[in-house]
């Protein structure tokens, strides 16, 4: 691990990513060829939050949030702070006052592959986490770690500057680069889904509006009538 603080990083438009926020989480995913979601583990605290942000991104080590710490000093407004582990961990490491901190700066949420506690004032101070646990274990303030480097989260590299978007539906990273072209497809399936959704509600099948009737048959599917008669 390189234990180094990177200052000053170029971070995704804002405004792209607040209109990326507002289409969701299942959508944005979808539309950039699924990729990005950092898997079911990351749950929402709170229900009914749609957030999208820049990211900071923290790696620490597990039961040490010194580097969450020092990652603040880092953050700005519009920012999504990411946080990760060295080696998987549950504890505790962010809460209330933490939250206080972030938000005192702009920062918009939490997302982080740990725990975090103090649930409840966090729901009534309205900062939105998505956690990989809730635990009232406490961590120290030992461990140097690293602070805008690229880090790991459910698979997916997440670096420093890149788009996060998470909701009741969990979390999507959109690279930097191409938040603008994601933005594009993003309301192309949108403005695609709401064609199907009137067809739906005019009552047309998903069978005929997707064509899957031919993709049954060829599958070797039948519709067979139901012979009985109710006799024996």
């Amino acid at each position: 691990m390189r234990n180094v603080i990177v200052t000053g990083v170029a971070r995704a438009d804002l405004a792209v990513v607040d209109q990326l926020a507002g289409l969701g989480v299942a959508t944005v995913h979808e539309a950039i060829g699924r990729s990005g979601y950092l898997g079911p583990g990351l749950r929402p605290i709170q229900d009914g939050t749609r957030v999208g942000g820049t990211a900071v991104t923290a790696l620490c080590w597990p039961g040490d949030n010194l580097m969450i710490h020092a990652a603040a000093e880092q953050c700005q407004a519009g920012d999504l702070l990411v946080v990760t582990t060295a080696s998987p961990s549950t504890d505790g490491m962010f809460g209330e006052l933490l939250a206080t901190s972030l938000a005192a700066r702009g920062v918009r949420g939490l997302v982080i592959e740990a725990g975090v506690r103090d649930v409840a004032e966090l729901r009534a101070m309205g900062f939105p986490v998505w956690s990989a646990a809730v635990s009232a274990q406490g961590t120290v303030k030992e461990t140097a770690g690293s602070v805008n480097l690229p880090v790991s989260v459910g698979g997916q590299i997440i670096r420093p500057g890149d788009a996060i978007i998470a909701d009741d539906d969990g979390v999507v990273c959109v690279p930097r680069a191409d938040v603008v072209r994601a933005l594009a497809d993003a309301q192309a399936r949108v403005a695609k889904e709401e064609q199907a959704r009137k067809a739906l509600a005019g009552g047309q099948l998903g069978l005929d509006l997707y064509g899957l009737r031919a993709k049954l048959a060829a599958r070797g599917v039948e519709w067979v009538s139901d012979a009985t008669d109710g006799t024996t």
